[in-house]
């Protein structure tokens, strides 16, 4: 049975949970020295993770200069190969690897197992394209001089627990495939995820060390972004999170890709599809119960269509099914974390106090899960919190335009530029219009999405750098200029 919804007004409590001091990576523990997998749907603690000693970080470090020794020296062709491999194990073991994601932070099932087909995917196409992406470049000097990509050593990566393996692999395969090795720092209430990984990758045929993880607490987190055996870092976070790992990881002169918070506009002008818009609105905002960087926050619509959008897109939410994230038939599950809800509830309180308009939801579900119910706010404004905070969660927000012009002025009026889309039936318009859009990437008449064939990333404070498509390889590379007999 789908969970019951209730009305009223819910409660404010913030949970107890011990939030990380440090370099402020912004996650959260039960307790300092272990990390927990909680299940977000009951509460139940079902698996126990001790963070690793200073002696620990030193193996995992020694060891990974090794497997990055071992593995840049293959062939790039044998790199290939252990791709492939890794995705026939993904496809293999679909079943196990979603369950684990379901357990952990509450995925659904269905849309576990599709995140594992798309790790699979991934590591696909870069089996099959990895030797043109690594191919020496000609310039325009001649035969004279080209470009050859080498690779840095291992990279260390901050990743967050929404999609406990994409968020690991769409770094981690370009990453490796150009010849780095790369050490996971993955969220504590998903190790169980990490692990499932790490020992995919050794069977695939990946030197050990290549890649690996470590457990391990902020203070040693700084402590192996400044250490000489790291040679870049990426991370997928908070905004108060990859300042914090920049500026450690800028004093030591190293590389950094940021991915962090995204508010992503989702505009809908007087001539779109409307049919097809609200469906792609619903997709794009609570898949994944909400909690996705790119999700369509933000859903602008021009004033002409804005009533008829409304009460469509408000029918089409109310008919989710939120429930165990175990069943077949849920879309919507448990926020991943208590913590998480409780300030989601806060914002959307927050922002009803100042005006906006409750249309569905804006409540928790009772119960020992992380539940809470899909939500839709209308009269939203710039200066409300669901407008200029970043909303990680089931809740979205709907702000009406008057016209084209004042729609991309309220797409960009925001502190984030991750991801946007344009809904029109006008292909030119929408082409103009994407250059006026401050994001990284801009989706016409559908929602965000990451591809392996195309880069992501985002500007403004959602960070700096691309990952997937050739863009992710490079990033982690040294370009080496080569030139034969100059005079």
């Amino acid at each position: 049975m789908a969970l019951h919804v209730p009305s009223g007004k819910p409660s404010r409590h913030r949970g107890e949970l011990e939030t990380f001091k440090g370099s402020q990576v912004n996650q959260v523990v039960l307790q300092t020295d272990i990390a927990l997998s909680t299940n977000p749907a009951n509460g139940e603690v079902f698996a126990k993770y001790p963070y690793e000693s200073p002696a620990s970080l030193e193996r995992s470090l020694a060891t990974a200069t090794q497997g990055y020794k071992t593995w840049s020296s293959m062939a790039v062709s044998a790199r290939l190969r252990v791709l492939k491999r890794m995705a026939e194990i993904l496809r293999r073991d679909v079943e196990p690897l979603g369950m684990m994601a379901t357990k952990e932070m509450g995925k659904p099932i269905v849309q576990a197992r599709a995140e594992v087909e798309k790790c699979a995917i991934l590591c696909d196409w870069y089996a099959e394209n990895g030797a043109d992406l690594l191919a020496d470049k000609p310039t325009s000097v001649g035969e004279q001089a080209y470009v050859s990509f080498l690779p840095l050593g291992p990279v260390l990566a901050i990743m967050p627990w929404n999609f406990p393996y994409w968020q690991i692999l769409r770094g981690a395969v370009p990453i490796l495939l150009g010849g780095n090795a790369y050490v996971l720092k993955h969220a504590p209430n998903v190790m169980g995820c990490a692990y499932l990984t790490e020992a995919a990758w050794l069977e695939a045929g990946l030197p050990k060390g290549a890649f690996s993880v470590v457990n391990i607490t902020n203070d040693l987190v700084s402590k192996a972004i400044v250490d000489n055996r790291i040679a870049a870092v990426a991370v997928t976070g908070s905004v108060r999170a990859g300042s914090a790992i920049a500026s450690q990881a800028g004093a030591a002169l190293k590389k950094t890709v940021l991915e962090l918070g995204g508010s992503d506009p989702f505009i809908v002008l007087a001539d779109a599809d409307l049919e097809e818009a609200v469906k792609a609105a619903v997709v794009g905002r609570f898949q994944n119960s909400g909690q996705i960087c790119i999700a369509a926050k933000r859903i602008i619509l021009d004033a002409p269509i804005a009533e008829e959008f409304t009460e469509r897109f408000v029918q089409a939410v109310a008919a989710l099914r939120v429930g165990d994230p175990q069943s077949e038939d849920t879309y919507i599950g448990p926020m991943a974390r208590h913590d998480l809800r409780d300030e989601l509830d806060t914002q959307v309180q927050r922002s009803v106090e100042a005006g906006a308009r409750v249309l569905l939801g804006a409540s928790k579900i009772p119960g020992d899960g992380n539940f809470y119910a899909p939500t839709v706010l209308g009269n939203v404004k710039p200066g409300m919190t669901t407008f200029d905070q970043e909303t990680f969660g089931p809740a979205a927000s709907l702000i009406v335009a008057n016209g084209v012009d004042e729609a991309i002025d309220l797409a960009n009026n925001s502190e984030f530029g991750l991801s946007g889309a344009i809904w029109t039936r006008n292909k030119g318009l929408a082409k103009d219009l994407a250059r006026r859009v401050e994001t990284g990437g801009l989706f016409v008449n559908g929602f965000s999405a990451s591809d392996p064939r195309v880069p992501i990333g985002g500007v403004k404070k959602s960070g700096y750098g691309r990952e997937l498509s050739h863009f992710g390889v490079q990033e982690f590379m040294n370009a080496q200029t080569v030139w034969f007999d100059r005079k």
